[in-house]
C-alpha cells in the first residue's frame, strides 16, 4: 500500500493537488495502469501508449472510484482525487516501484529464458512458500510495466520476491535488473523464440545474459548446464553460479528419470552428495529441468534439503496444459496457449507417452527469423513415433506437414485455418485418441481445442 508520503518520496519532482471538495485516504489500496481493473481507493496511473493514451481514461478510473491518478496531465477541473503531475508516468511508475523495493528488502529471484519461465517462476515461488513469505508477480507479468506493478505489491513483510524477466529487445533485462535488483538469477535456456526481432541467436544470448551481468558478487546465478550456451554465463556474471541439470557435473541434478505419461514423473534428485526419490505431479518430461531449477534456487535461497524433497510433490505446473476428456471419448491436450521448436518438441514428447492413438494438431511457430524454414521441419521429423496423425494449420505449419510426411507420420493433411482443421478432426477422431492442440498464440488454437469439447 503506498500513500501520499510515499509517493512524493519516491517522486520528489512530482506535483501534488489534493482531492477537491471531499476528504479522502491519503493511502490507496494498489497500483493499476487499466482503468478496467481500478477499484475504490485505488492509484491509477495513466501511461501513454502508441495506440491509445492513458489520460483519455481518467474520467473512467475516477468512476471507478480511484483515490487518485498519476499522470502528465493537469486536471482541466477540480478533481475529487488526489492528483500527481510527473513529467514521464511510465519513469514515475517505475522510480516508485525501486523505491518500494529497497523500503521492503526482500531477497529477489528473478527468471528468464525462452520458454518455462513461468512455470519456474511458479515453482520456486511455491518451493520458498513452505518457509518464507513470498510475493511472486502474478501470470507473465515480465514487462517495463508489468514487473513494476509487482514491485509495488510488495509490503515490509515479504521475505522473498520471485520474478519472471522477458524482454523484446537488448537492454529490457538490463531495465528491469535495475528495478528489482535481484541477487539470486535463473536462467532455463536459450533458444530461437524472438529471433526474428533481435536477428540472431547470439543476440538472444546476450538479451538473456543480461540477468546474470546485473548480479551481485554476493548473488547466484542458477544456470542450466544442459543448455551449452546458459553454461557458458557462468563466465558473464561476479556472482557464485550453481548449476542445474541431468549432466552428472550438474550442482542440483536428476537421474533415473522415468515419466508416467500424464501421471507425472519419478526420479533421483542429487544436491551436495545428498539424494533422494522425487515424485512429480507434472506431466512431461521438461518438467525436470522446471524442478530442478527451482530446487536449486529455492537451495540458494536458504531452504534446507529435506524442505525442497518434501514440497516438490507439491508443485502443480499452472494451468498452461489443459487435459480434459470429451463427451465423445477424446482426451485433448490444450498446449495452445504459446509454441516454439523447443516447446513443441517437448508437447509431443508428452503425447507419445499416451495410451491410445495420437493426433497432434499444430500450427503456426511465429518469430523465428532466419530460423522459421529449420524450426517447423525440426518439429515435423520429431513427430515420427510420437503421432500417428497430424493436422498442420496455416502457412508455416506446411513445412511440419512436409517433414512429417519425410519421416514416415502415418496420416498427414495440411489446413490452411482452424475452421478446416476441425472438419477435418471430426471425421478423423475416435473415442480413446489423445489430441495434442498447439501453435503460437496468434493462432488462438485454444478456440479449436474449446470446439472439440463439442464432439
Amino acid at each position: 500500500m503506498l500513500t501520499v508520503a510515499d509517493l512524493t518520496a519516491a517522486l520528489p519532482d512530482c506535483r501534488v493537488a489534493p482531492p477537491t471538495g471531499v476528504a479522502r485516504p491519503e493511502a490507496f489500496g494498489r497500483v493499476v495502469v487499466d482503468s478496467r481493473e481500478a477499484g475504490p481507493g485505488d492509484l491509477f496511473v495513466a501511461l501513454p501508449g502508441s495506440r491509445t493514451d492513458g489520460r483519455h481514461f481518467i474520467t473512467h478510473a475516477l468512476a471507478r472510484g480511484a483515490g487518485g491518478v498519476l499522470t502528465a496531465a493537469a486536471p482541466s477541473s477540480p478533481v475529487a482525487a488526489w492528483w500527481f503531475r510527473v513529467s514521464d508516468p511510465m519513469d514515475a511508475l517505475q522510480r516508485c516501484a525501486a523505491w518500494n523495493r529497497d523500503r521492503c528488502h526482500p531477497q529477489v529471484a528473478a527468471v528468464t529464458g525462452s520458454v518455462g519461465k513461468t512455470s519456474t517462476k511458479d515453482a520456486i515461488a511455491a518451493l520458498l512458500s513452505r518457509r518464507f513469505r513470498v510475493l511472486a508477480s502474478a501470470g507473465n507479468r515480465n514487462t517495463e510495466i508489468g514487473l513494476p506493478l509487482t514491485l509495488l505489491d510488495l509490503a515490509p513483510g515479504h521475505q522473498h520476491l520471485v520474478l519472471e524477466m522477458g524482454m523484446y529487445q537488448r537492454g529490457d533485462i538490463a531495465l528491469l535488473c535495475r528495478l528489482a535488483r535481484p541477487q539470486v538469477g535463473v536462467v532455463t535456456n536459450v533458444g530461437p523464440t524472438h529471433l526474428a526481432r533481435l536477428g540472431s541467436m547470439e543476440a538472444i544470448a546476450h538479451a538473456k545474459a543480461e540477468l546474470v551481468e546485473a548480479l551481485p558478487p554476493e548473488g547466484v546465478a542458477v544456470l542450466n548446464v544442459d543448455d551449452t550456451v546458459v553454461a557458458g554465463f557462468a563466465a558473464r556474471t561476479a556472482a557464485r553460479a550453481v548449476t542445474f541439470g541431468l549432466d552428472p557435473a550438474a550442482d542440483c541434478r536428476a537421474a533415473n528419470v522415468l515419466s508416467r505419461g500424464l501421471e507425472g514423473l519419478d526420479f533421483t534428485l542429487t544436491w551436495q552428495g545428498r539424494s533422494a526419490a522425487v515424485t512429480l505431479n507434472l506431466a512431461g518430461r521438461h518438467h525436470v529441468h522446471t524442478a530442478l531449477a527451482a530446487a536449486a534456487a529455492a537451495l540458494a535461497s536458504g531452504m534446507s534439503f529435506d524442505d525442497v524433497v518434501a514440497g516438490l510433490p507439491g508443485l502443480d505446473g499452472g494451468d498452461r496444459l489443459r487435459v480434459r476428456t470429451t463427451p465423445g471419448g477424446v482426451v485433448v491436450l490444450d498446449d495452445s496457449y504459446n509454441a516454439s521448436p523447443v516447446s513443441m518438441k517437448a508437447a509431443l514428447d508428452l503425447l507419445g507417452e499416451t495410451p491410445g492413438r495420437h493426433v497432434a494438431v499444430l500450427g503456426d511457430m511465429m518469430e523465428l527469423g532466419e530460423h522459421e524454414d529449420a524450426g517447423h521441419r525440426e518439429v515435423g521429423r520429431h513427430l515420427a513415433g510420437r503421432a500417428h496423425c497430424l493436422v498442420a494449420v496455416g502457412t508455416r505449419a506446411g513445412i511440419i506437414a512436409e517433414a512429417a510426411r519425410a519421416a514416415g507420420v502415418p496420416w498427414v493433411q495440411h489446413v490452411p485455418e482452424k475452421e478446416a482443421a476441425l472438419a477435418a478432426l471430426w471425421a478423423l477422431l475416435r473415442p480413446g485418441d489423445h489430441v495434442l492442440v498447439k501453435g503460437s498464440r496468434s493462432m488462438a488454437l485454444d478456440r479449436l481445442a474449446a470446439a472439440l469439447d463439442l464432439s
